[in-house]
């Protein structure tokens, strides 16, 4: 039985229809991506398969008795609740009394409290609790709580945006939803939070209906794709890759279509106003037929333009940009930064790797001269022209018109040596002339992306750093912003969670390693994670031989003392014999697996041809390491007890 249906379902935002007549059925078990342009009606399509929003026209039927959770793109969440709180928050009833027994659990660990009003009150809920069958409900939401890696007892407003995403994700799993509906699932999510997201959804075999521009994500974890276009919903199996090919075609028979269609009517155009020789023969139903073209051309939607993207680089730099020596710089007790050294130049692309709070923000701040190094010494180039492009987006004024964010005071740009109008320059960024007057405030998240980079493409730059640029941008405006990227003779530092980008725009990437230990590697993110395979079994290859060494170097008993003493008494049992004795052919099957698999990762051709492949050659490798460990410790072990 189907968990969803979407019969007929209309719904329209002033004279543009985000659905017109479209359907959509959605199996148990299907991982099914939503994609679309930006404003194309995704997020209102999910509110009303949620059941929190409405339709024009149409219905929803969702499968009795079904649990759902849903995560809204900004989740809202009261600051002042505690993590367990607001995990339980999702479950009705239950959750209160939930919330208070973890309250009152906690309060009894106090010296000072009264203990005997607690414990009371402690059997009331206990009761009460029983009566909803509500245990497996507080174990699941303890569950999710680690699984999520977050403090059940911290204030939600003292969280990151990650961990509010984080938190978002475990109130929907708490209530062990059949299905789960995510709307921009990995925003604020680091890398490596994306990648443990994906391993979740996968693992977890949630029916899900998610909505992502994520195309490494995409491919990874959907079965089926839907392009809302044009208010209706195109349905294609299989994952992101694989659909691209589909609708090539798909666009491309469309337009050999409509071509013919409007070939057609020109010719019938053309018929009816000839002249009157012509119109004694007119054929009624001639003119009936084309009265019909005429309402079907003036009903179809043509497929919305692209991005035009534009970007001046102003005038050369200085050859060097920025050099760093030994750099250091701490916050109390925390070292962000230690002992940093690099030497940037002209047209370097470089992307920042690291995970939420490890102080990307503060090594960029650092490389551009902005902040003061604690140690070491800073040096920066010539003829700087630094713009930035901020993923929280405080340079938008929510009460300024659009025009006034773009072009203050004048109704031109200058595009390198071109004038245009701001509507006209807006219009490239698919903003329509009706919309240039509106307020900052009436945007979605994508179209404010959209915004941001229309006004910093306005002045030239030769330093160009992007704070999450990719953030709730559609595929073909991520794809427009990679080439014009790729092609920028300027100077970029790039900040992103986006597997995808970073492979296709730098060159170099500078990574986190930990306890304020930066690296510079050379080439984009799948360049670094090899990287880190290659390290890690290079570990693990070394952890081995130290234990072989250390087995070899124990001294043998002396001969004659040997004959002297009577043998010991074996101290392993017979089962522990037989595992000791299999225990270098499964550390050498290991190790030969090591070694294939490292191999066909160290292929650049992978990553291009199978990128999932890559992938679960890289998690297979990191548990091979693990499995290396855990057999070398046993031999140690059982040698021991030998």
């Amino acid at each position: 039985m189907p968990h969803l249906i979407l019969s007929d379902a209309s719904l329209a935002f002033g004279h543009v229809p985000l659905l017109d007549h479209a359907d959509f059925q959605l199996d148990p078990g299907e991982r099914v991506a939503l994609i679309g342009r930006n404003g194309c009606g995704k997020s209102s399509l999910l509110r009303a398969l949620a059941g929190v929003g409405a339709l024009d026209d149409g219905t929803v039927w969702r499968q009795p008795g079904i649990r759902m959770g849903y995560v809204l793109q900004e989740p809202p969440f009261d600051p002042e609740l505690s993590v367990f709180e607001a995990v339980v928050a999702g479950m009705g009833e239950t959750s209160a009394l939930l919330a208070e027994y973890h309250a009152v659990s906690h309060a009894l660990g106090d010296a000072d409290a009264d203990h005997e009003t607690l414990l009371a009150r402690m059997h009331e809920l206990q009761g009460a609790l029983e009566a909803r069958d509500a245990w497996s409900f507080e174990a699941q939401a303890e569950k999710v709580i680690q699984r999520f890696s977050l403090d059940p007892d911290a204030r939600v407003g003292s969280l990151s945006g990650g961990q509010k995403k984080r938190l978002a994700l475990a109130q929907a799993l708490a209530v062990s939803p059949d299905l789960l509906l995510l709307d921009e699932p990995t925003n604020h999510l680091d890398v490596a939070a994306i990648e443990w997201l994906e391993e979740l959804l996968i693992a977890s075999g949630t029916t899900l209906l998610f909505i992502t521009h994520d195309r490494r994500f995409l491919d990874r974890v959907c079965t089926r794709i839907v392009e809302l276009d044009r208010g209706r919903l195109l349905s294609c199996p299989g994952n992101f890759t694989e659909y691209q090919a589909k609708k090539a075609q798909i666009l491309h028979d469309e337009s050999v279509q409509n071509a013919k269609f409007d070939k057609f009517l020109a010719q019938e155009e053309v018929w009816i106003r000839k002249g009157v020789e012509a119109r004694r023969t007119r054929n009624e139903g001639r003119v009936l037929r084309l009265e019909q073209l005429r309402r079907e051309r003036a009903a179809r939607r043509d497929r919305q333009g692209k991005v035009e993207l534009a970007l001046d680089a102003g005038d050369k730099s200085g050859k060097l940009v920025a050099e760093l020596e030994h750099v250091s710089k701490r916050f109390g007790d925390k070292t962000v930064v230690r002992d940093f050294s690099c030497r940037l130049q002209r047209g370097d692309k470089i992307g920042l790797i690291g995970p939420n709070g490890a102080g990307k923000t503060t090594l960029l701040r650092l490389i551009l001269g902005e902040l003061q190094a604690d140690e070491g010494s800073v040096r920066l180039g010539t003829k700087l022209q630094v713009a930035y492009f901020d993923q929280f987006r405080t340079q938008l004024d929510e009460e300024a018109a659009l025009v006034d964010v773009i072009s203050p005071g004048s109704d031109f740009v200058e595009i390198g040596n071109e004038k245009k109008h701001v509507i006209g320059y807006l219009g490239d960024f698919l903003f329509a002339p009706q919309r240039a007057r509106s307020p900052v405030k009436s945007l979605s998240g994508g179209e404010r992306n959209r915004l941001l980079l229309a006004r910093l493409f306005a002045r030239p730059a030769n330093v160009l750093v992007l704070d999450e640029p990719t953030n709730d941008l559609d595929i073909e405006t991520l794809e427009l912003l990679e080439e014009l990227l790729q092609n920028y003779s300027g100077t970029i530092f790039l900040v992103s969670h986006d597997r995808a980008f970073l492979d296709n725009v730098v060159t170099q990437t500078i990574a986190a390693e930990g306890d304020g230990v930066w690296r510079e590697y050379a080439g984009g993110y799948s360049d670094w994670a090899s990287y880190q395979a290659q390290r890690r079994k290079d570990e693990a290859a070394q952890a081995s031989a130290d234990a072989k060494a250390r087995s070899a170097q124990r001294p043998a008993a002396p001969a004659a003392q040997a004959a002297a003493k009577p043998a010991p008494p074996r101290k392993l049992s017979f089962k522990d014999a037989r595992e000791l004795e299999a225990l270098p052919a499964s550390i050498a099957a290991l190790e030969d697996e090591q070694k294939t698999l490292s191999a066909r990762l160290a292929d650049p051709a992978l990553y291009q041809s199978a990128p999932q492949e890559a992938q679960d050659i890289s998690t297979r490798l990191a548990r091979i390491d693990d499995e290396l460990l855990a057999l070398l410790e046993r031999w140690e072990a059982l040698e021991a007890k030998g």
